[in-house]
């Protein structure tokens, strides 16, 4: 597999890569080269570039089958063996598999330890990711876990899942949307801070308020949830303009939606982001029709990851981004039915059928130029 660049200084994956271990980490060996004639390149311009994966993950609805003491959570009741899902621990297990099968694929075109970042949302506790990351398909990964509880009355919050042979964590942060809207309980949002091989950044995880209730309703509370996500990161680009942030989740809106564009300041045209805006490059994907959910009929790109601007551009001595990608194969999506080619959700019309989520992941991949990275 190889990289080039073009004339426009975009990227194309061609054929050929090299891997080795340098320092922990993993290495692609790039040719970036300018076409002298056809296809023949400058060997002289040879670098070597470090890529690596940050990605989101909605799972679904990832419950044990133990009540929580908590009573706030009045939902979660329903998965239980003797709840409404009549959710048994072989359910559980199966959806681990499933889970696990996905995360273990999500970047592994590039990069074959997969995303290094993987925010994800509609988890129980902390427990259900334990689990998750012992599976036997990630487990040599050694992912570590990134959860707060939140007072979500359907009993699921937001988490972090991270490489620690590629990331590490400095600080972590639970936010709460009751300290702007005090009349509802929802997820709170996260924010993880570290360094991805050696460069600090900033995670924010969330999940917004779904759409339950009609538009009316529920369209203030994500608005809400767009200005606390806002003011998490307008106080991180106080400390420092430069600061390097992502922000992920289910957003429950799409990227042109009031929510995105005007309150959290999502903008899909990079030649036009104001200061502090944070680019969204799922933008030109919802207006092609790409989704990663899909409801009557229709496509929602629910499921975001921005970035803030000094991830952009074509200074590649610390990370850019690179690619983003919905990872949407064959087998995630249903195979027959009215809902052929929606996403193969764990129940269908509420029986238990074993898919894996009703959300797509997303994902994205970030490069840098090494220095005399054989040193």
């Amino acid at each position: 597999m190889r990289i080039e660049q073009n004339k426009n200084h975009k990227f194309e994956i061609s054929y050929f890569a090299k891997k080795y271990t340098m320092k922990k980490h993993f290495i692609l060996s790039i040719i970036l080269a300018t076409a002298i004639l056809g296809n023949t390149f400058s060997q002289e311009q040879k670098k070597e570039y470090l890529v690596t994966g940050i990605g989101f993950y909605n799972l679904e609805n990832l419950f044990d089958t133990l009540i929580d003491p908590d009573p706030n959570k009045i939902l979660q009741e329903d998965f239980t063996p003797k709840g409404n899902k009549a959710w048994t621990s072989e359910h559980y297990q199966e959806k681990l598999v499933n889970m696990a099968k996905v995360i273990g694929e999500i970047g592994t075109e590039i990069t074959p330890d997969g995303v290094a970042i993987l925010g994800v949302s509609e988890v129980e506790n902390k427990s259900v990711l334990e689990d998750l990351v012992k599976s036997e398909s990630i487990k040599n990964r050694n992912y570590q876990v990134v959860h707060y509880d939140s007072p979500d009355r359907r009993g699921i919050d937001v988490g972090l899942l991270y490489n620690p042979k590629y990331f590490e964590v400095t600080s972590s942060k639970s936010f709460s949307l009751r300290n702007i809207d005090t009349t509802f309980y929802t997820r709170d949002q996260l924010l993880v801070s570290g360094l991805l091989n050696g460069e600090k950044i900033h995670v924010i995880v969330a999940h917004w308020p779904s759409r339950r209730g009609g538009e009316k309703r529920s369209k203030p509370r994500r608005a809400s949830a767009a200005k606390l996500g806002r003011m998490i990161v307008d106080s991180l680009q106080k400390n420092d303009p430069k600061t390097k942030v992502f922000y992920m989740g289910d957003l429950n809106d799409d990227p042109v939606d009031e929510s995105v564009k005007k309150h959290l300041r999502g903008n899909g045209k990079e030649e036009k982001l104001g200061k502090g805006d944070l680019f969204n490059p799922w933008e030109s994907y919802y207006k092609k029709g790409i989704g990663t959910l899909a409801y009557r009929d229709a496509w929602n790109l629910f499921d975001q990851i921005m970035v803030s601007k000094p991830l952009l551009g074509k200074d590649y001595s610390s990370f850019k981004l690179y690619k983003s990608k919905v990872f949407n194969k064959p087998y995630l999506k249903s195979t027959e039915g009215r809902y052929k080619g929606y996403p193969y959700r764990t129940y269908s019309f509420g029986t238990y059928v074993g898919g894996y989520s009703d959300h797509f992941p997303v994902y994205m991949f970030l490069i840098k130029e090494l220095d005399n990275p054989l040193k």
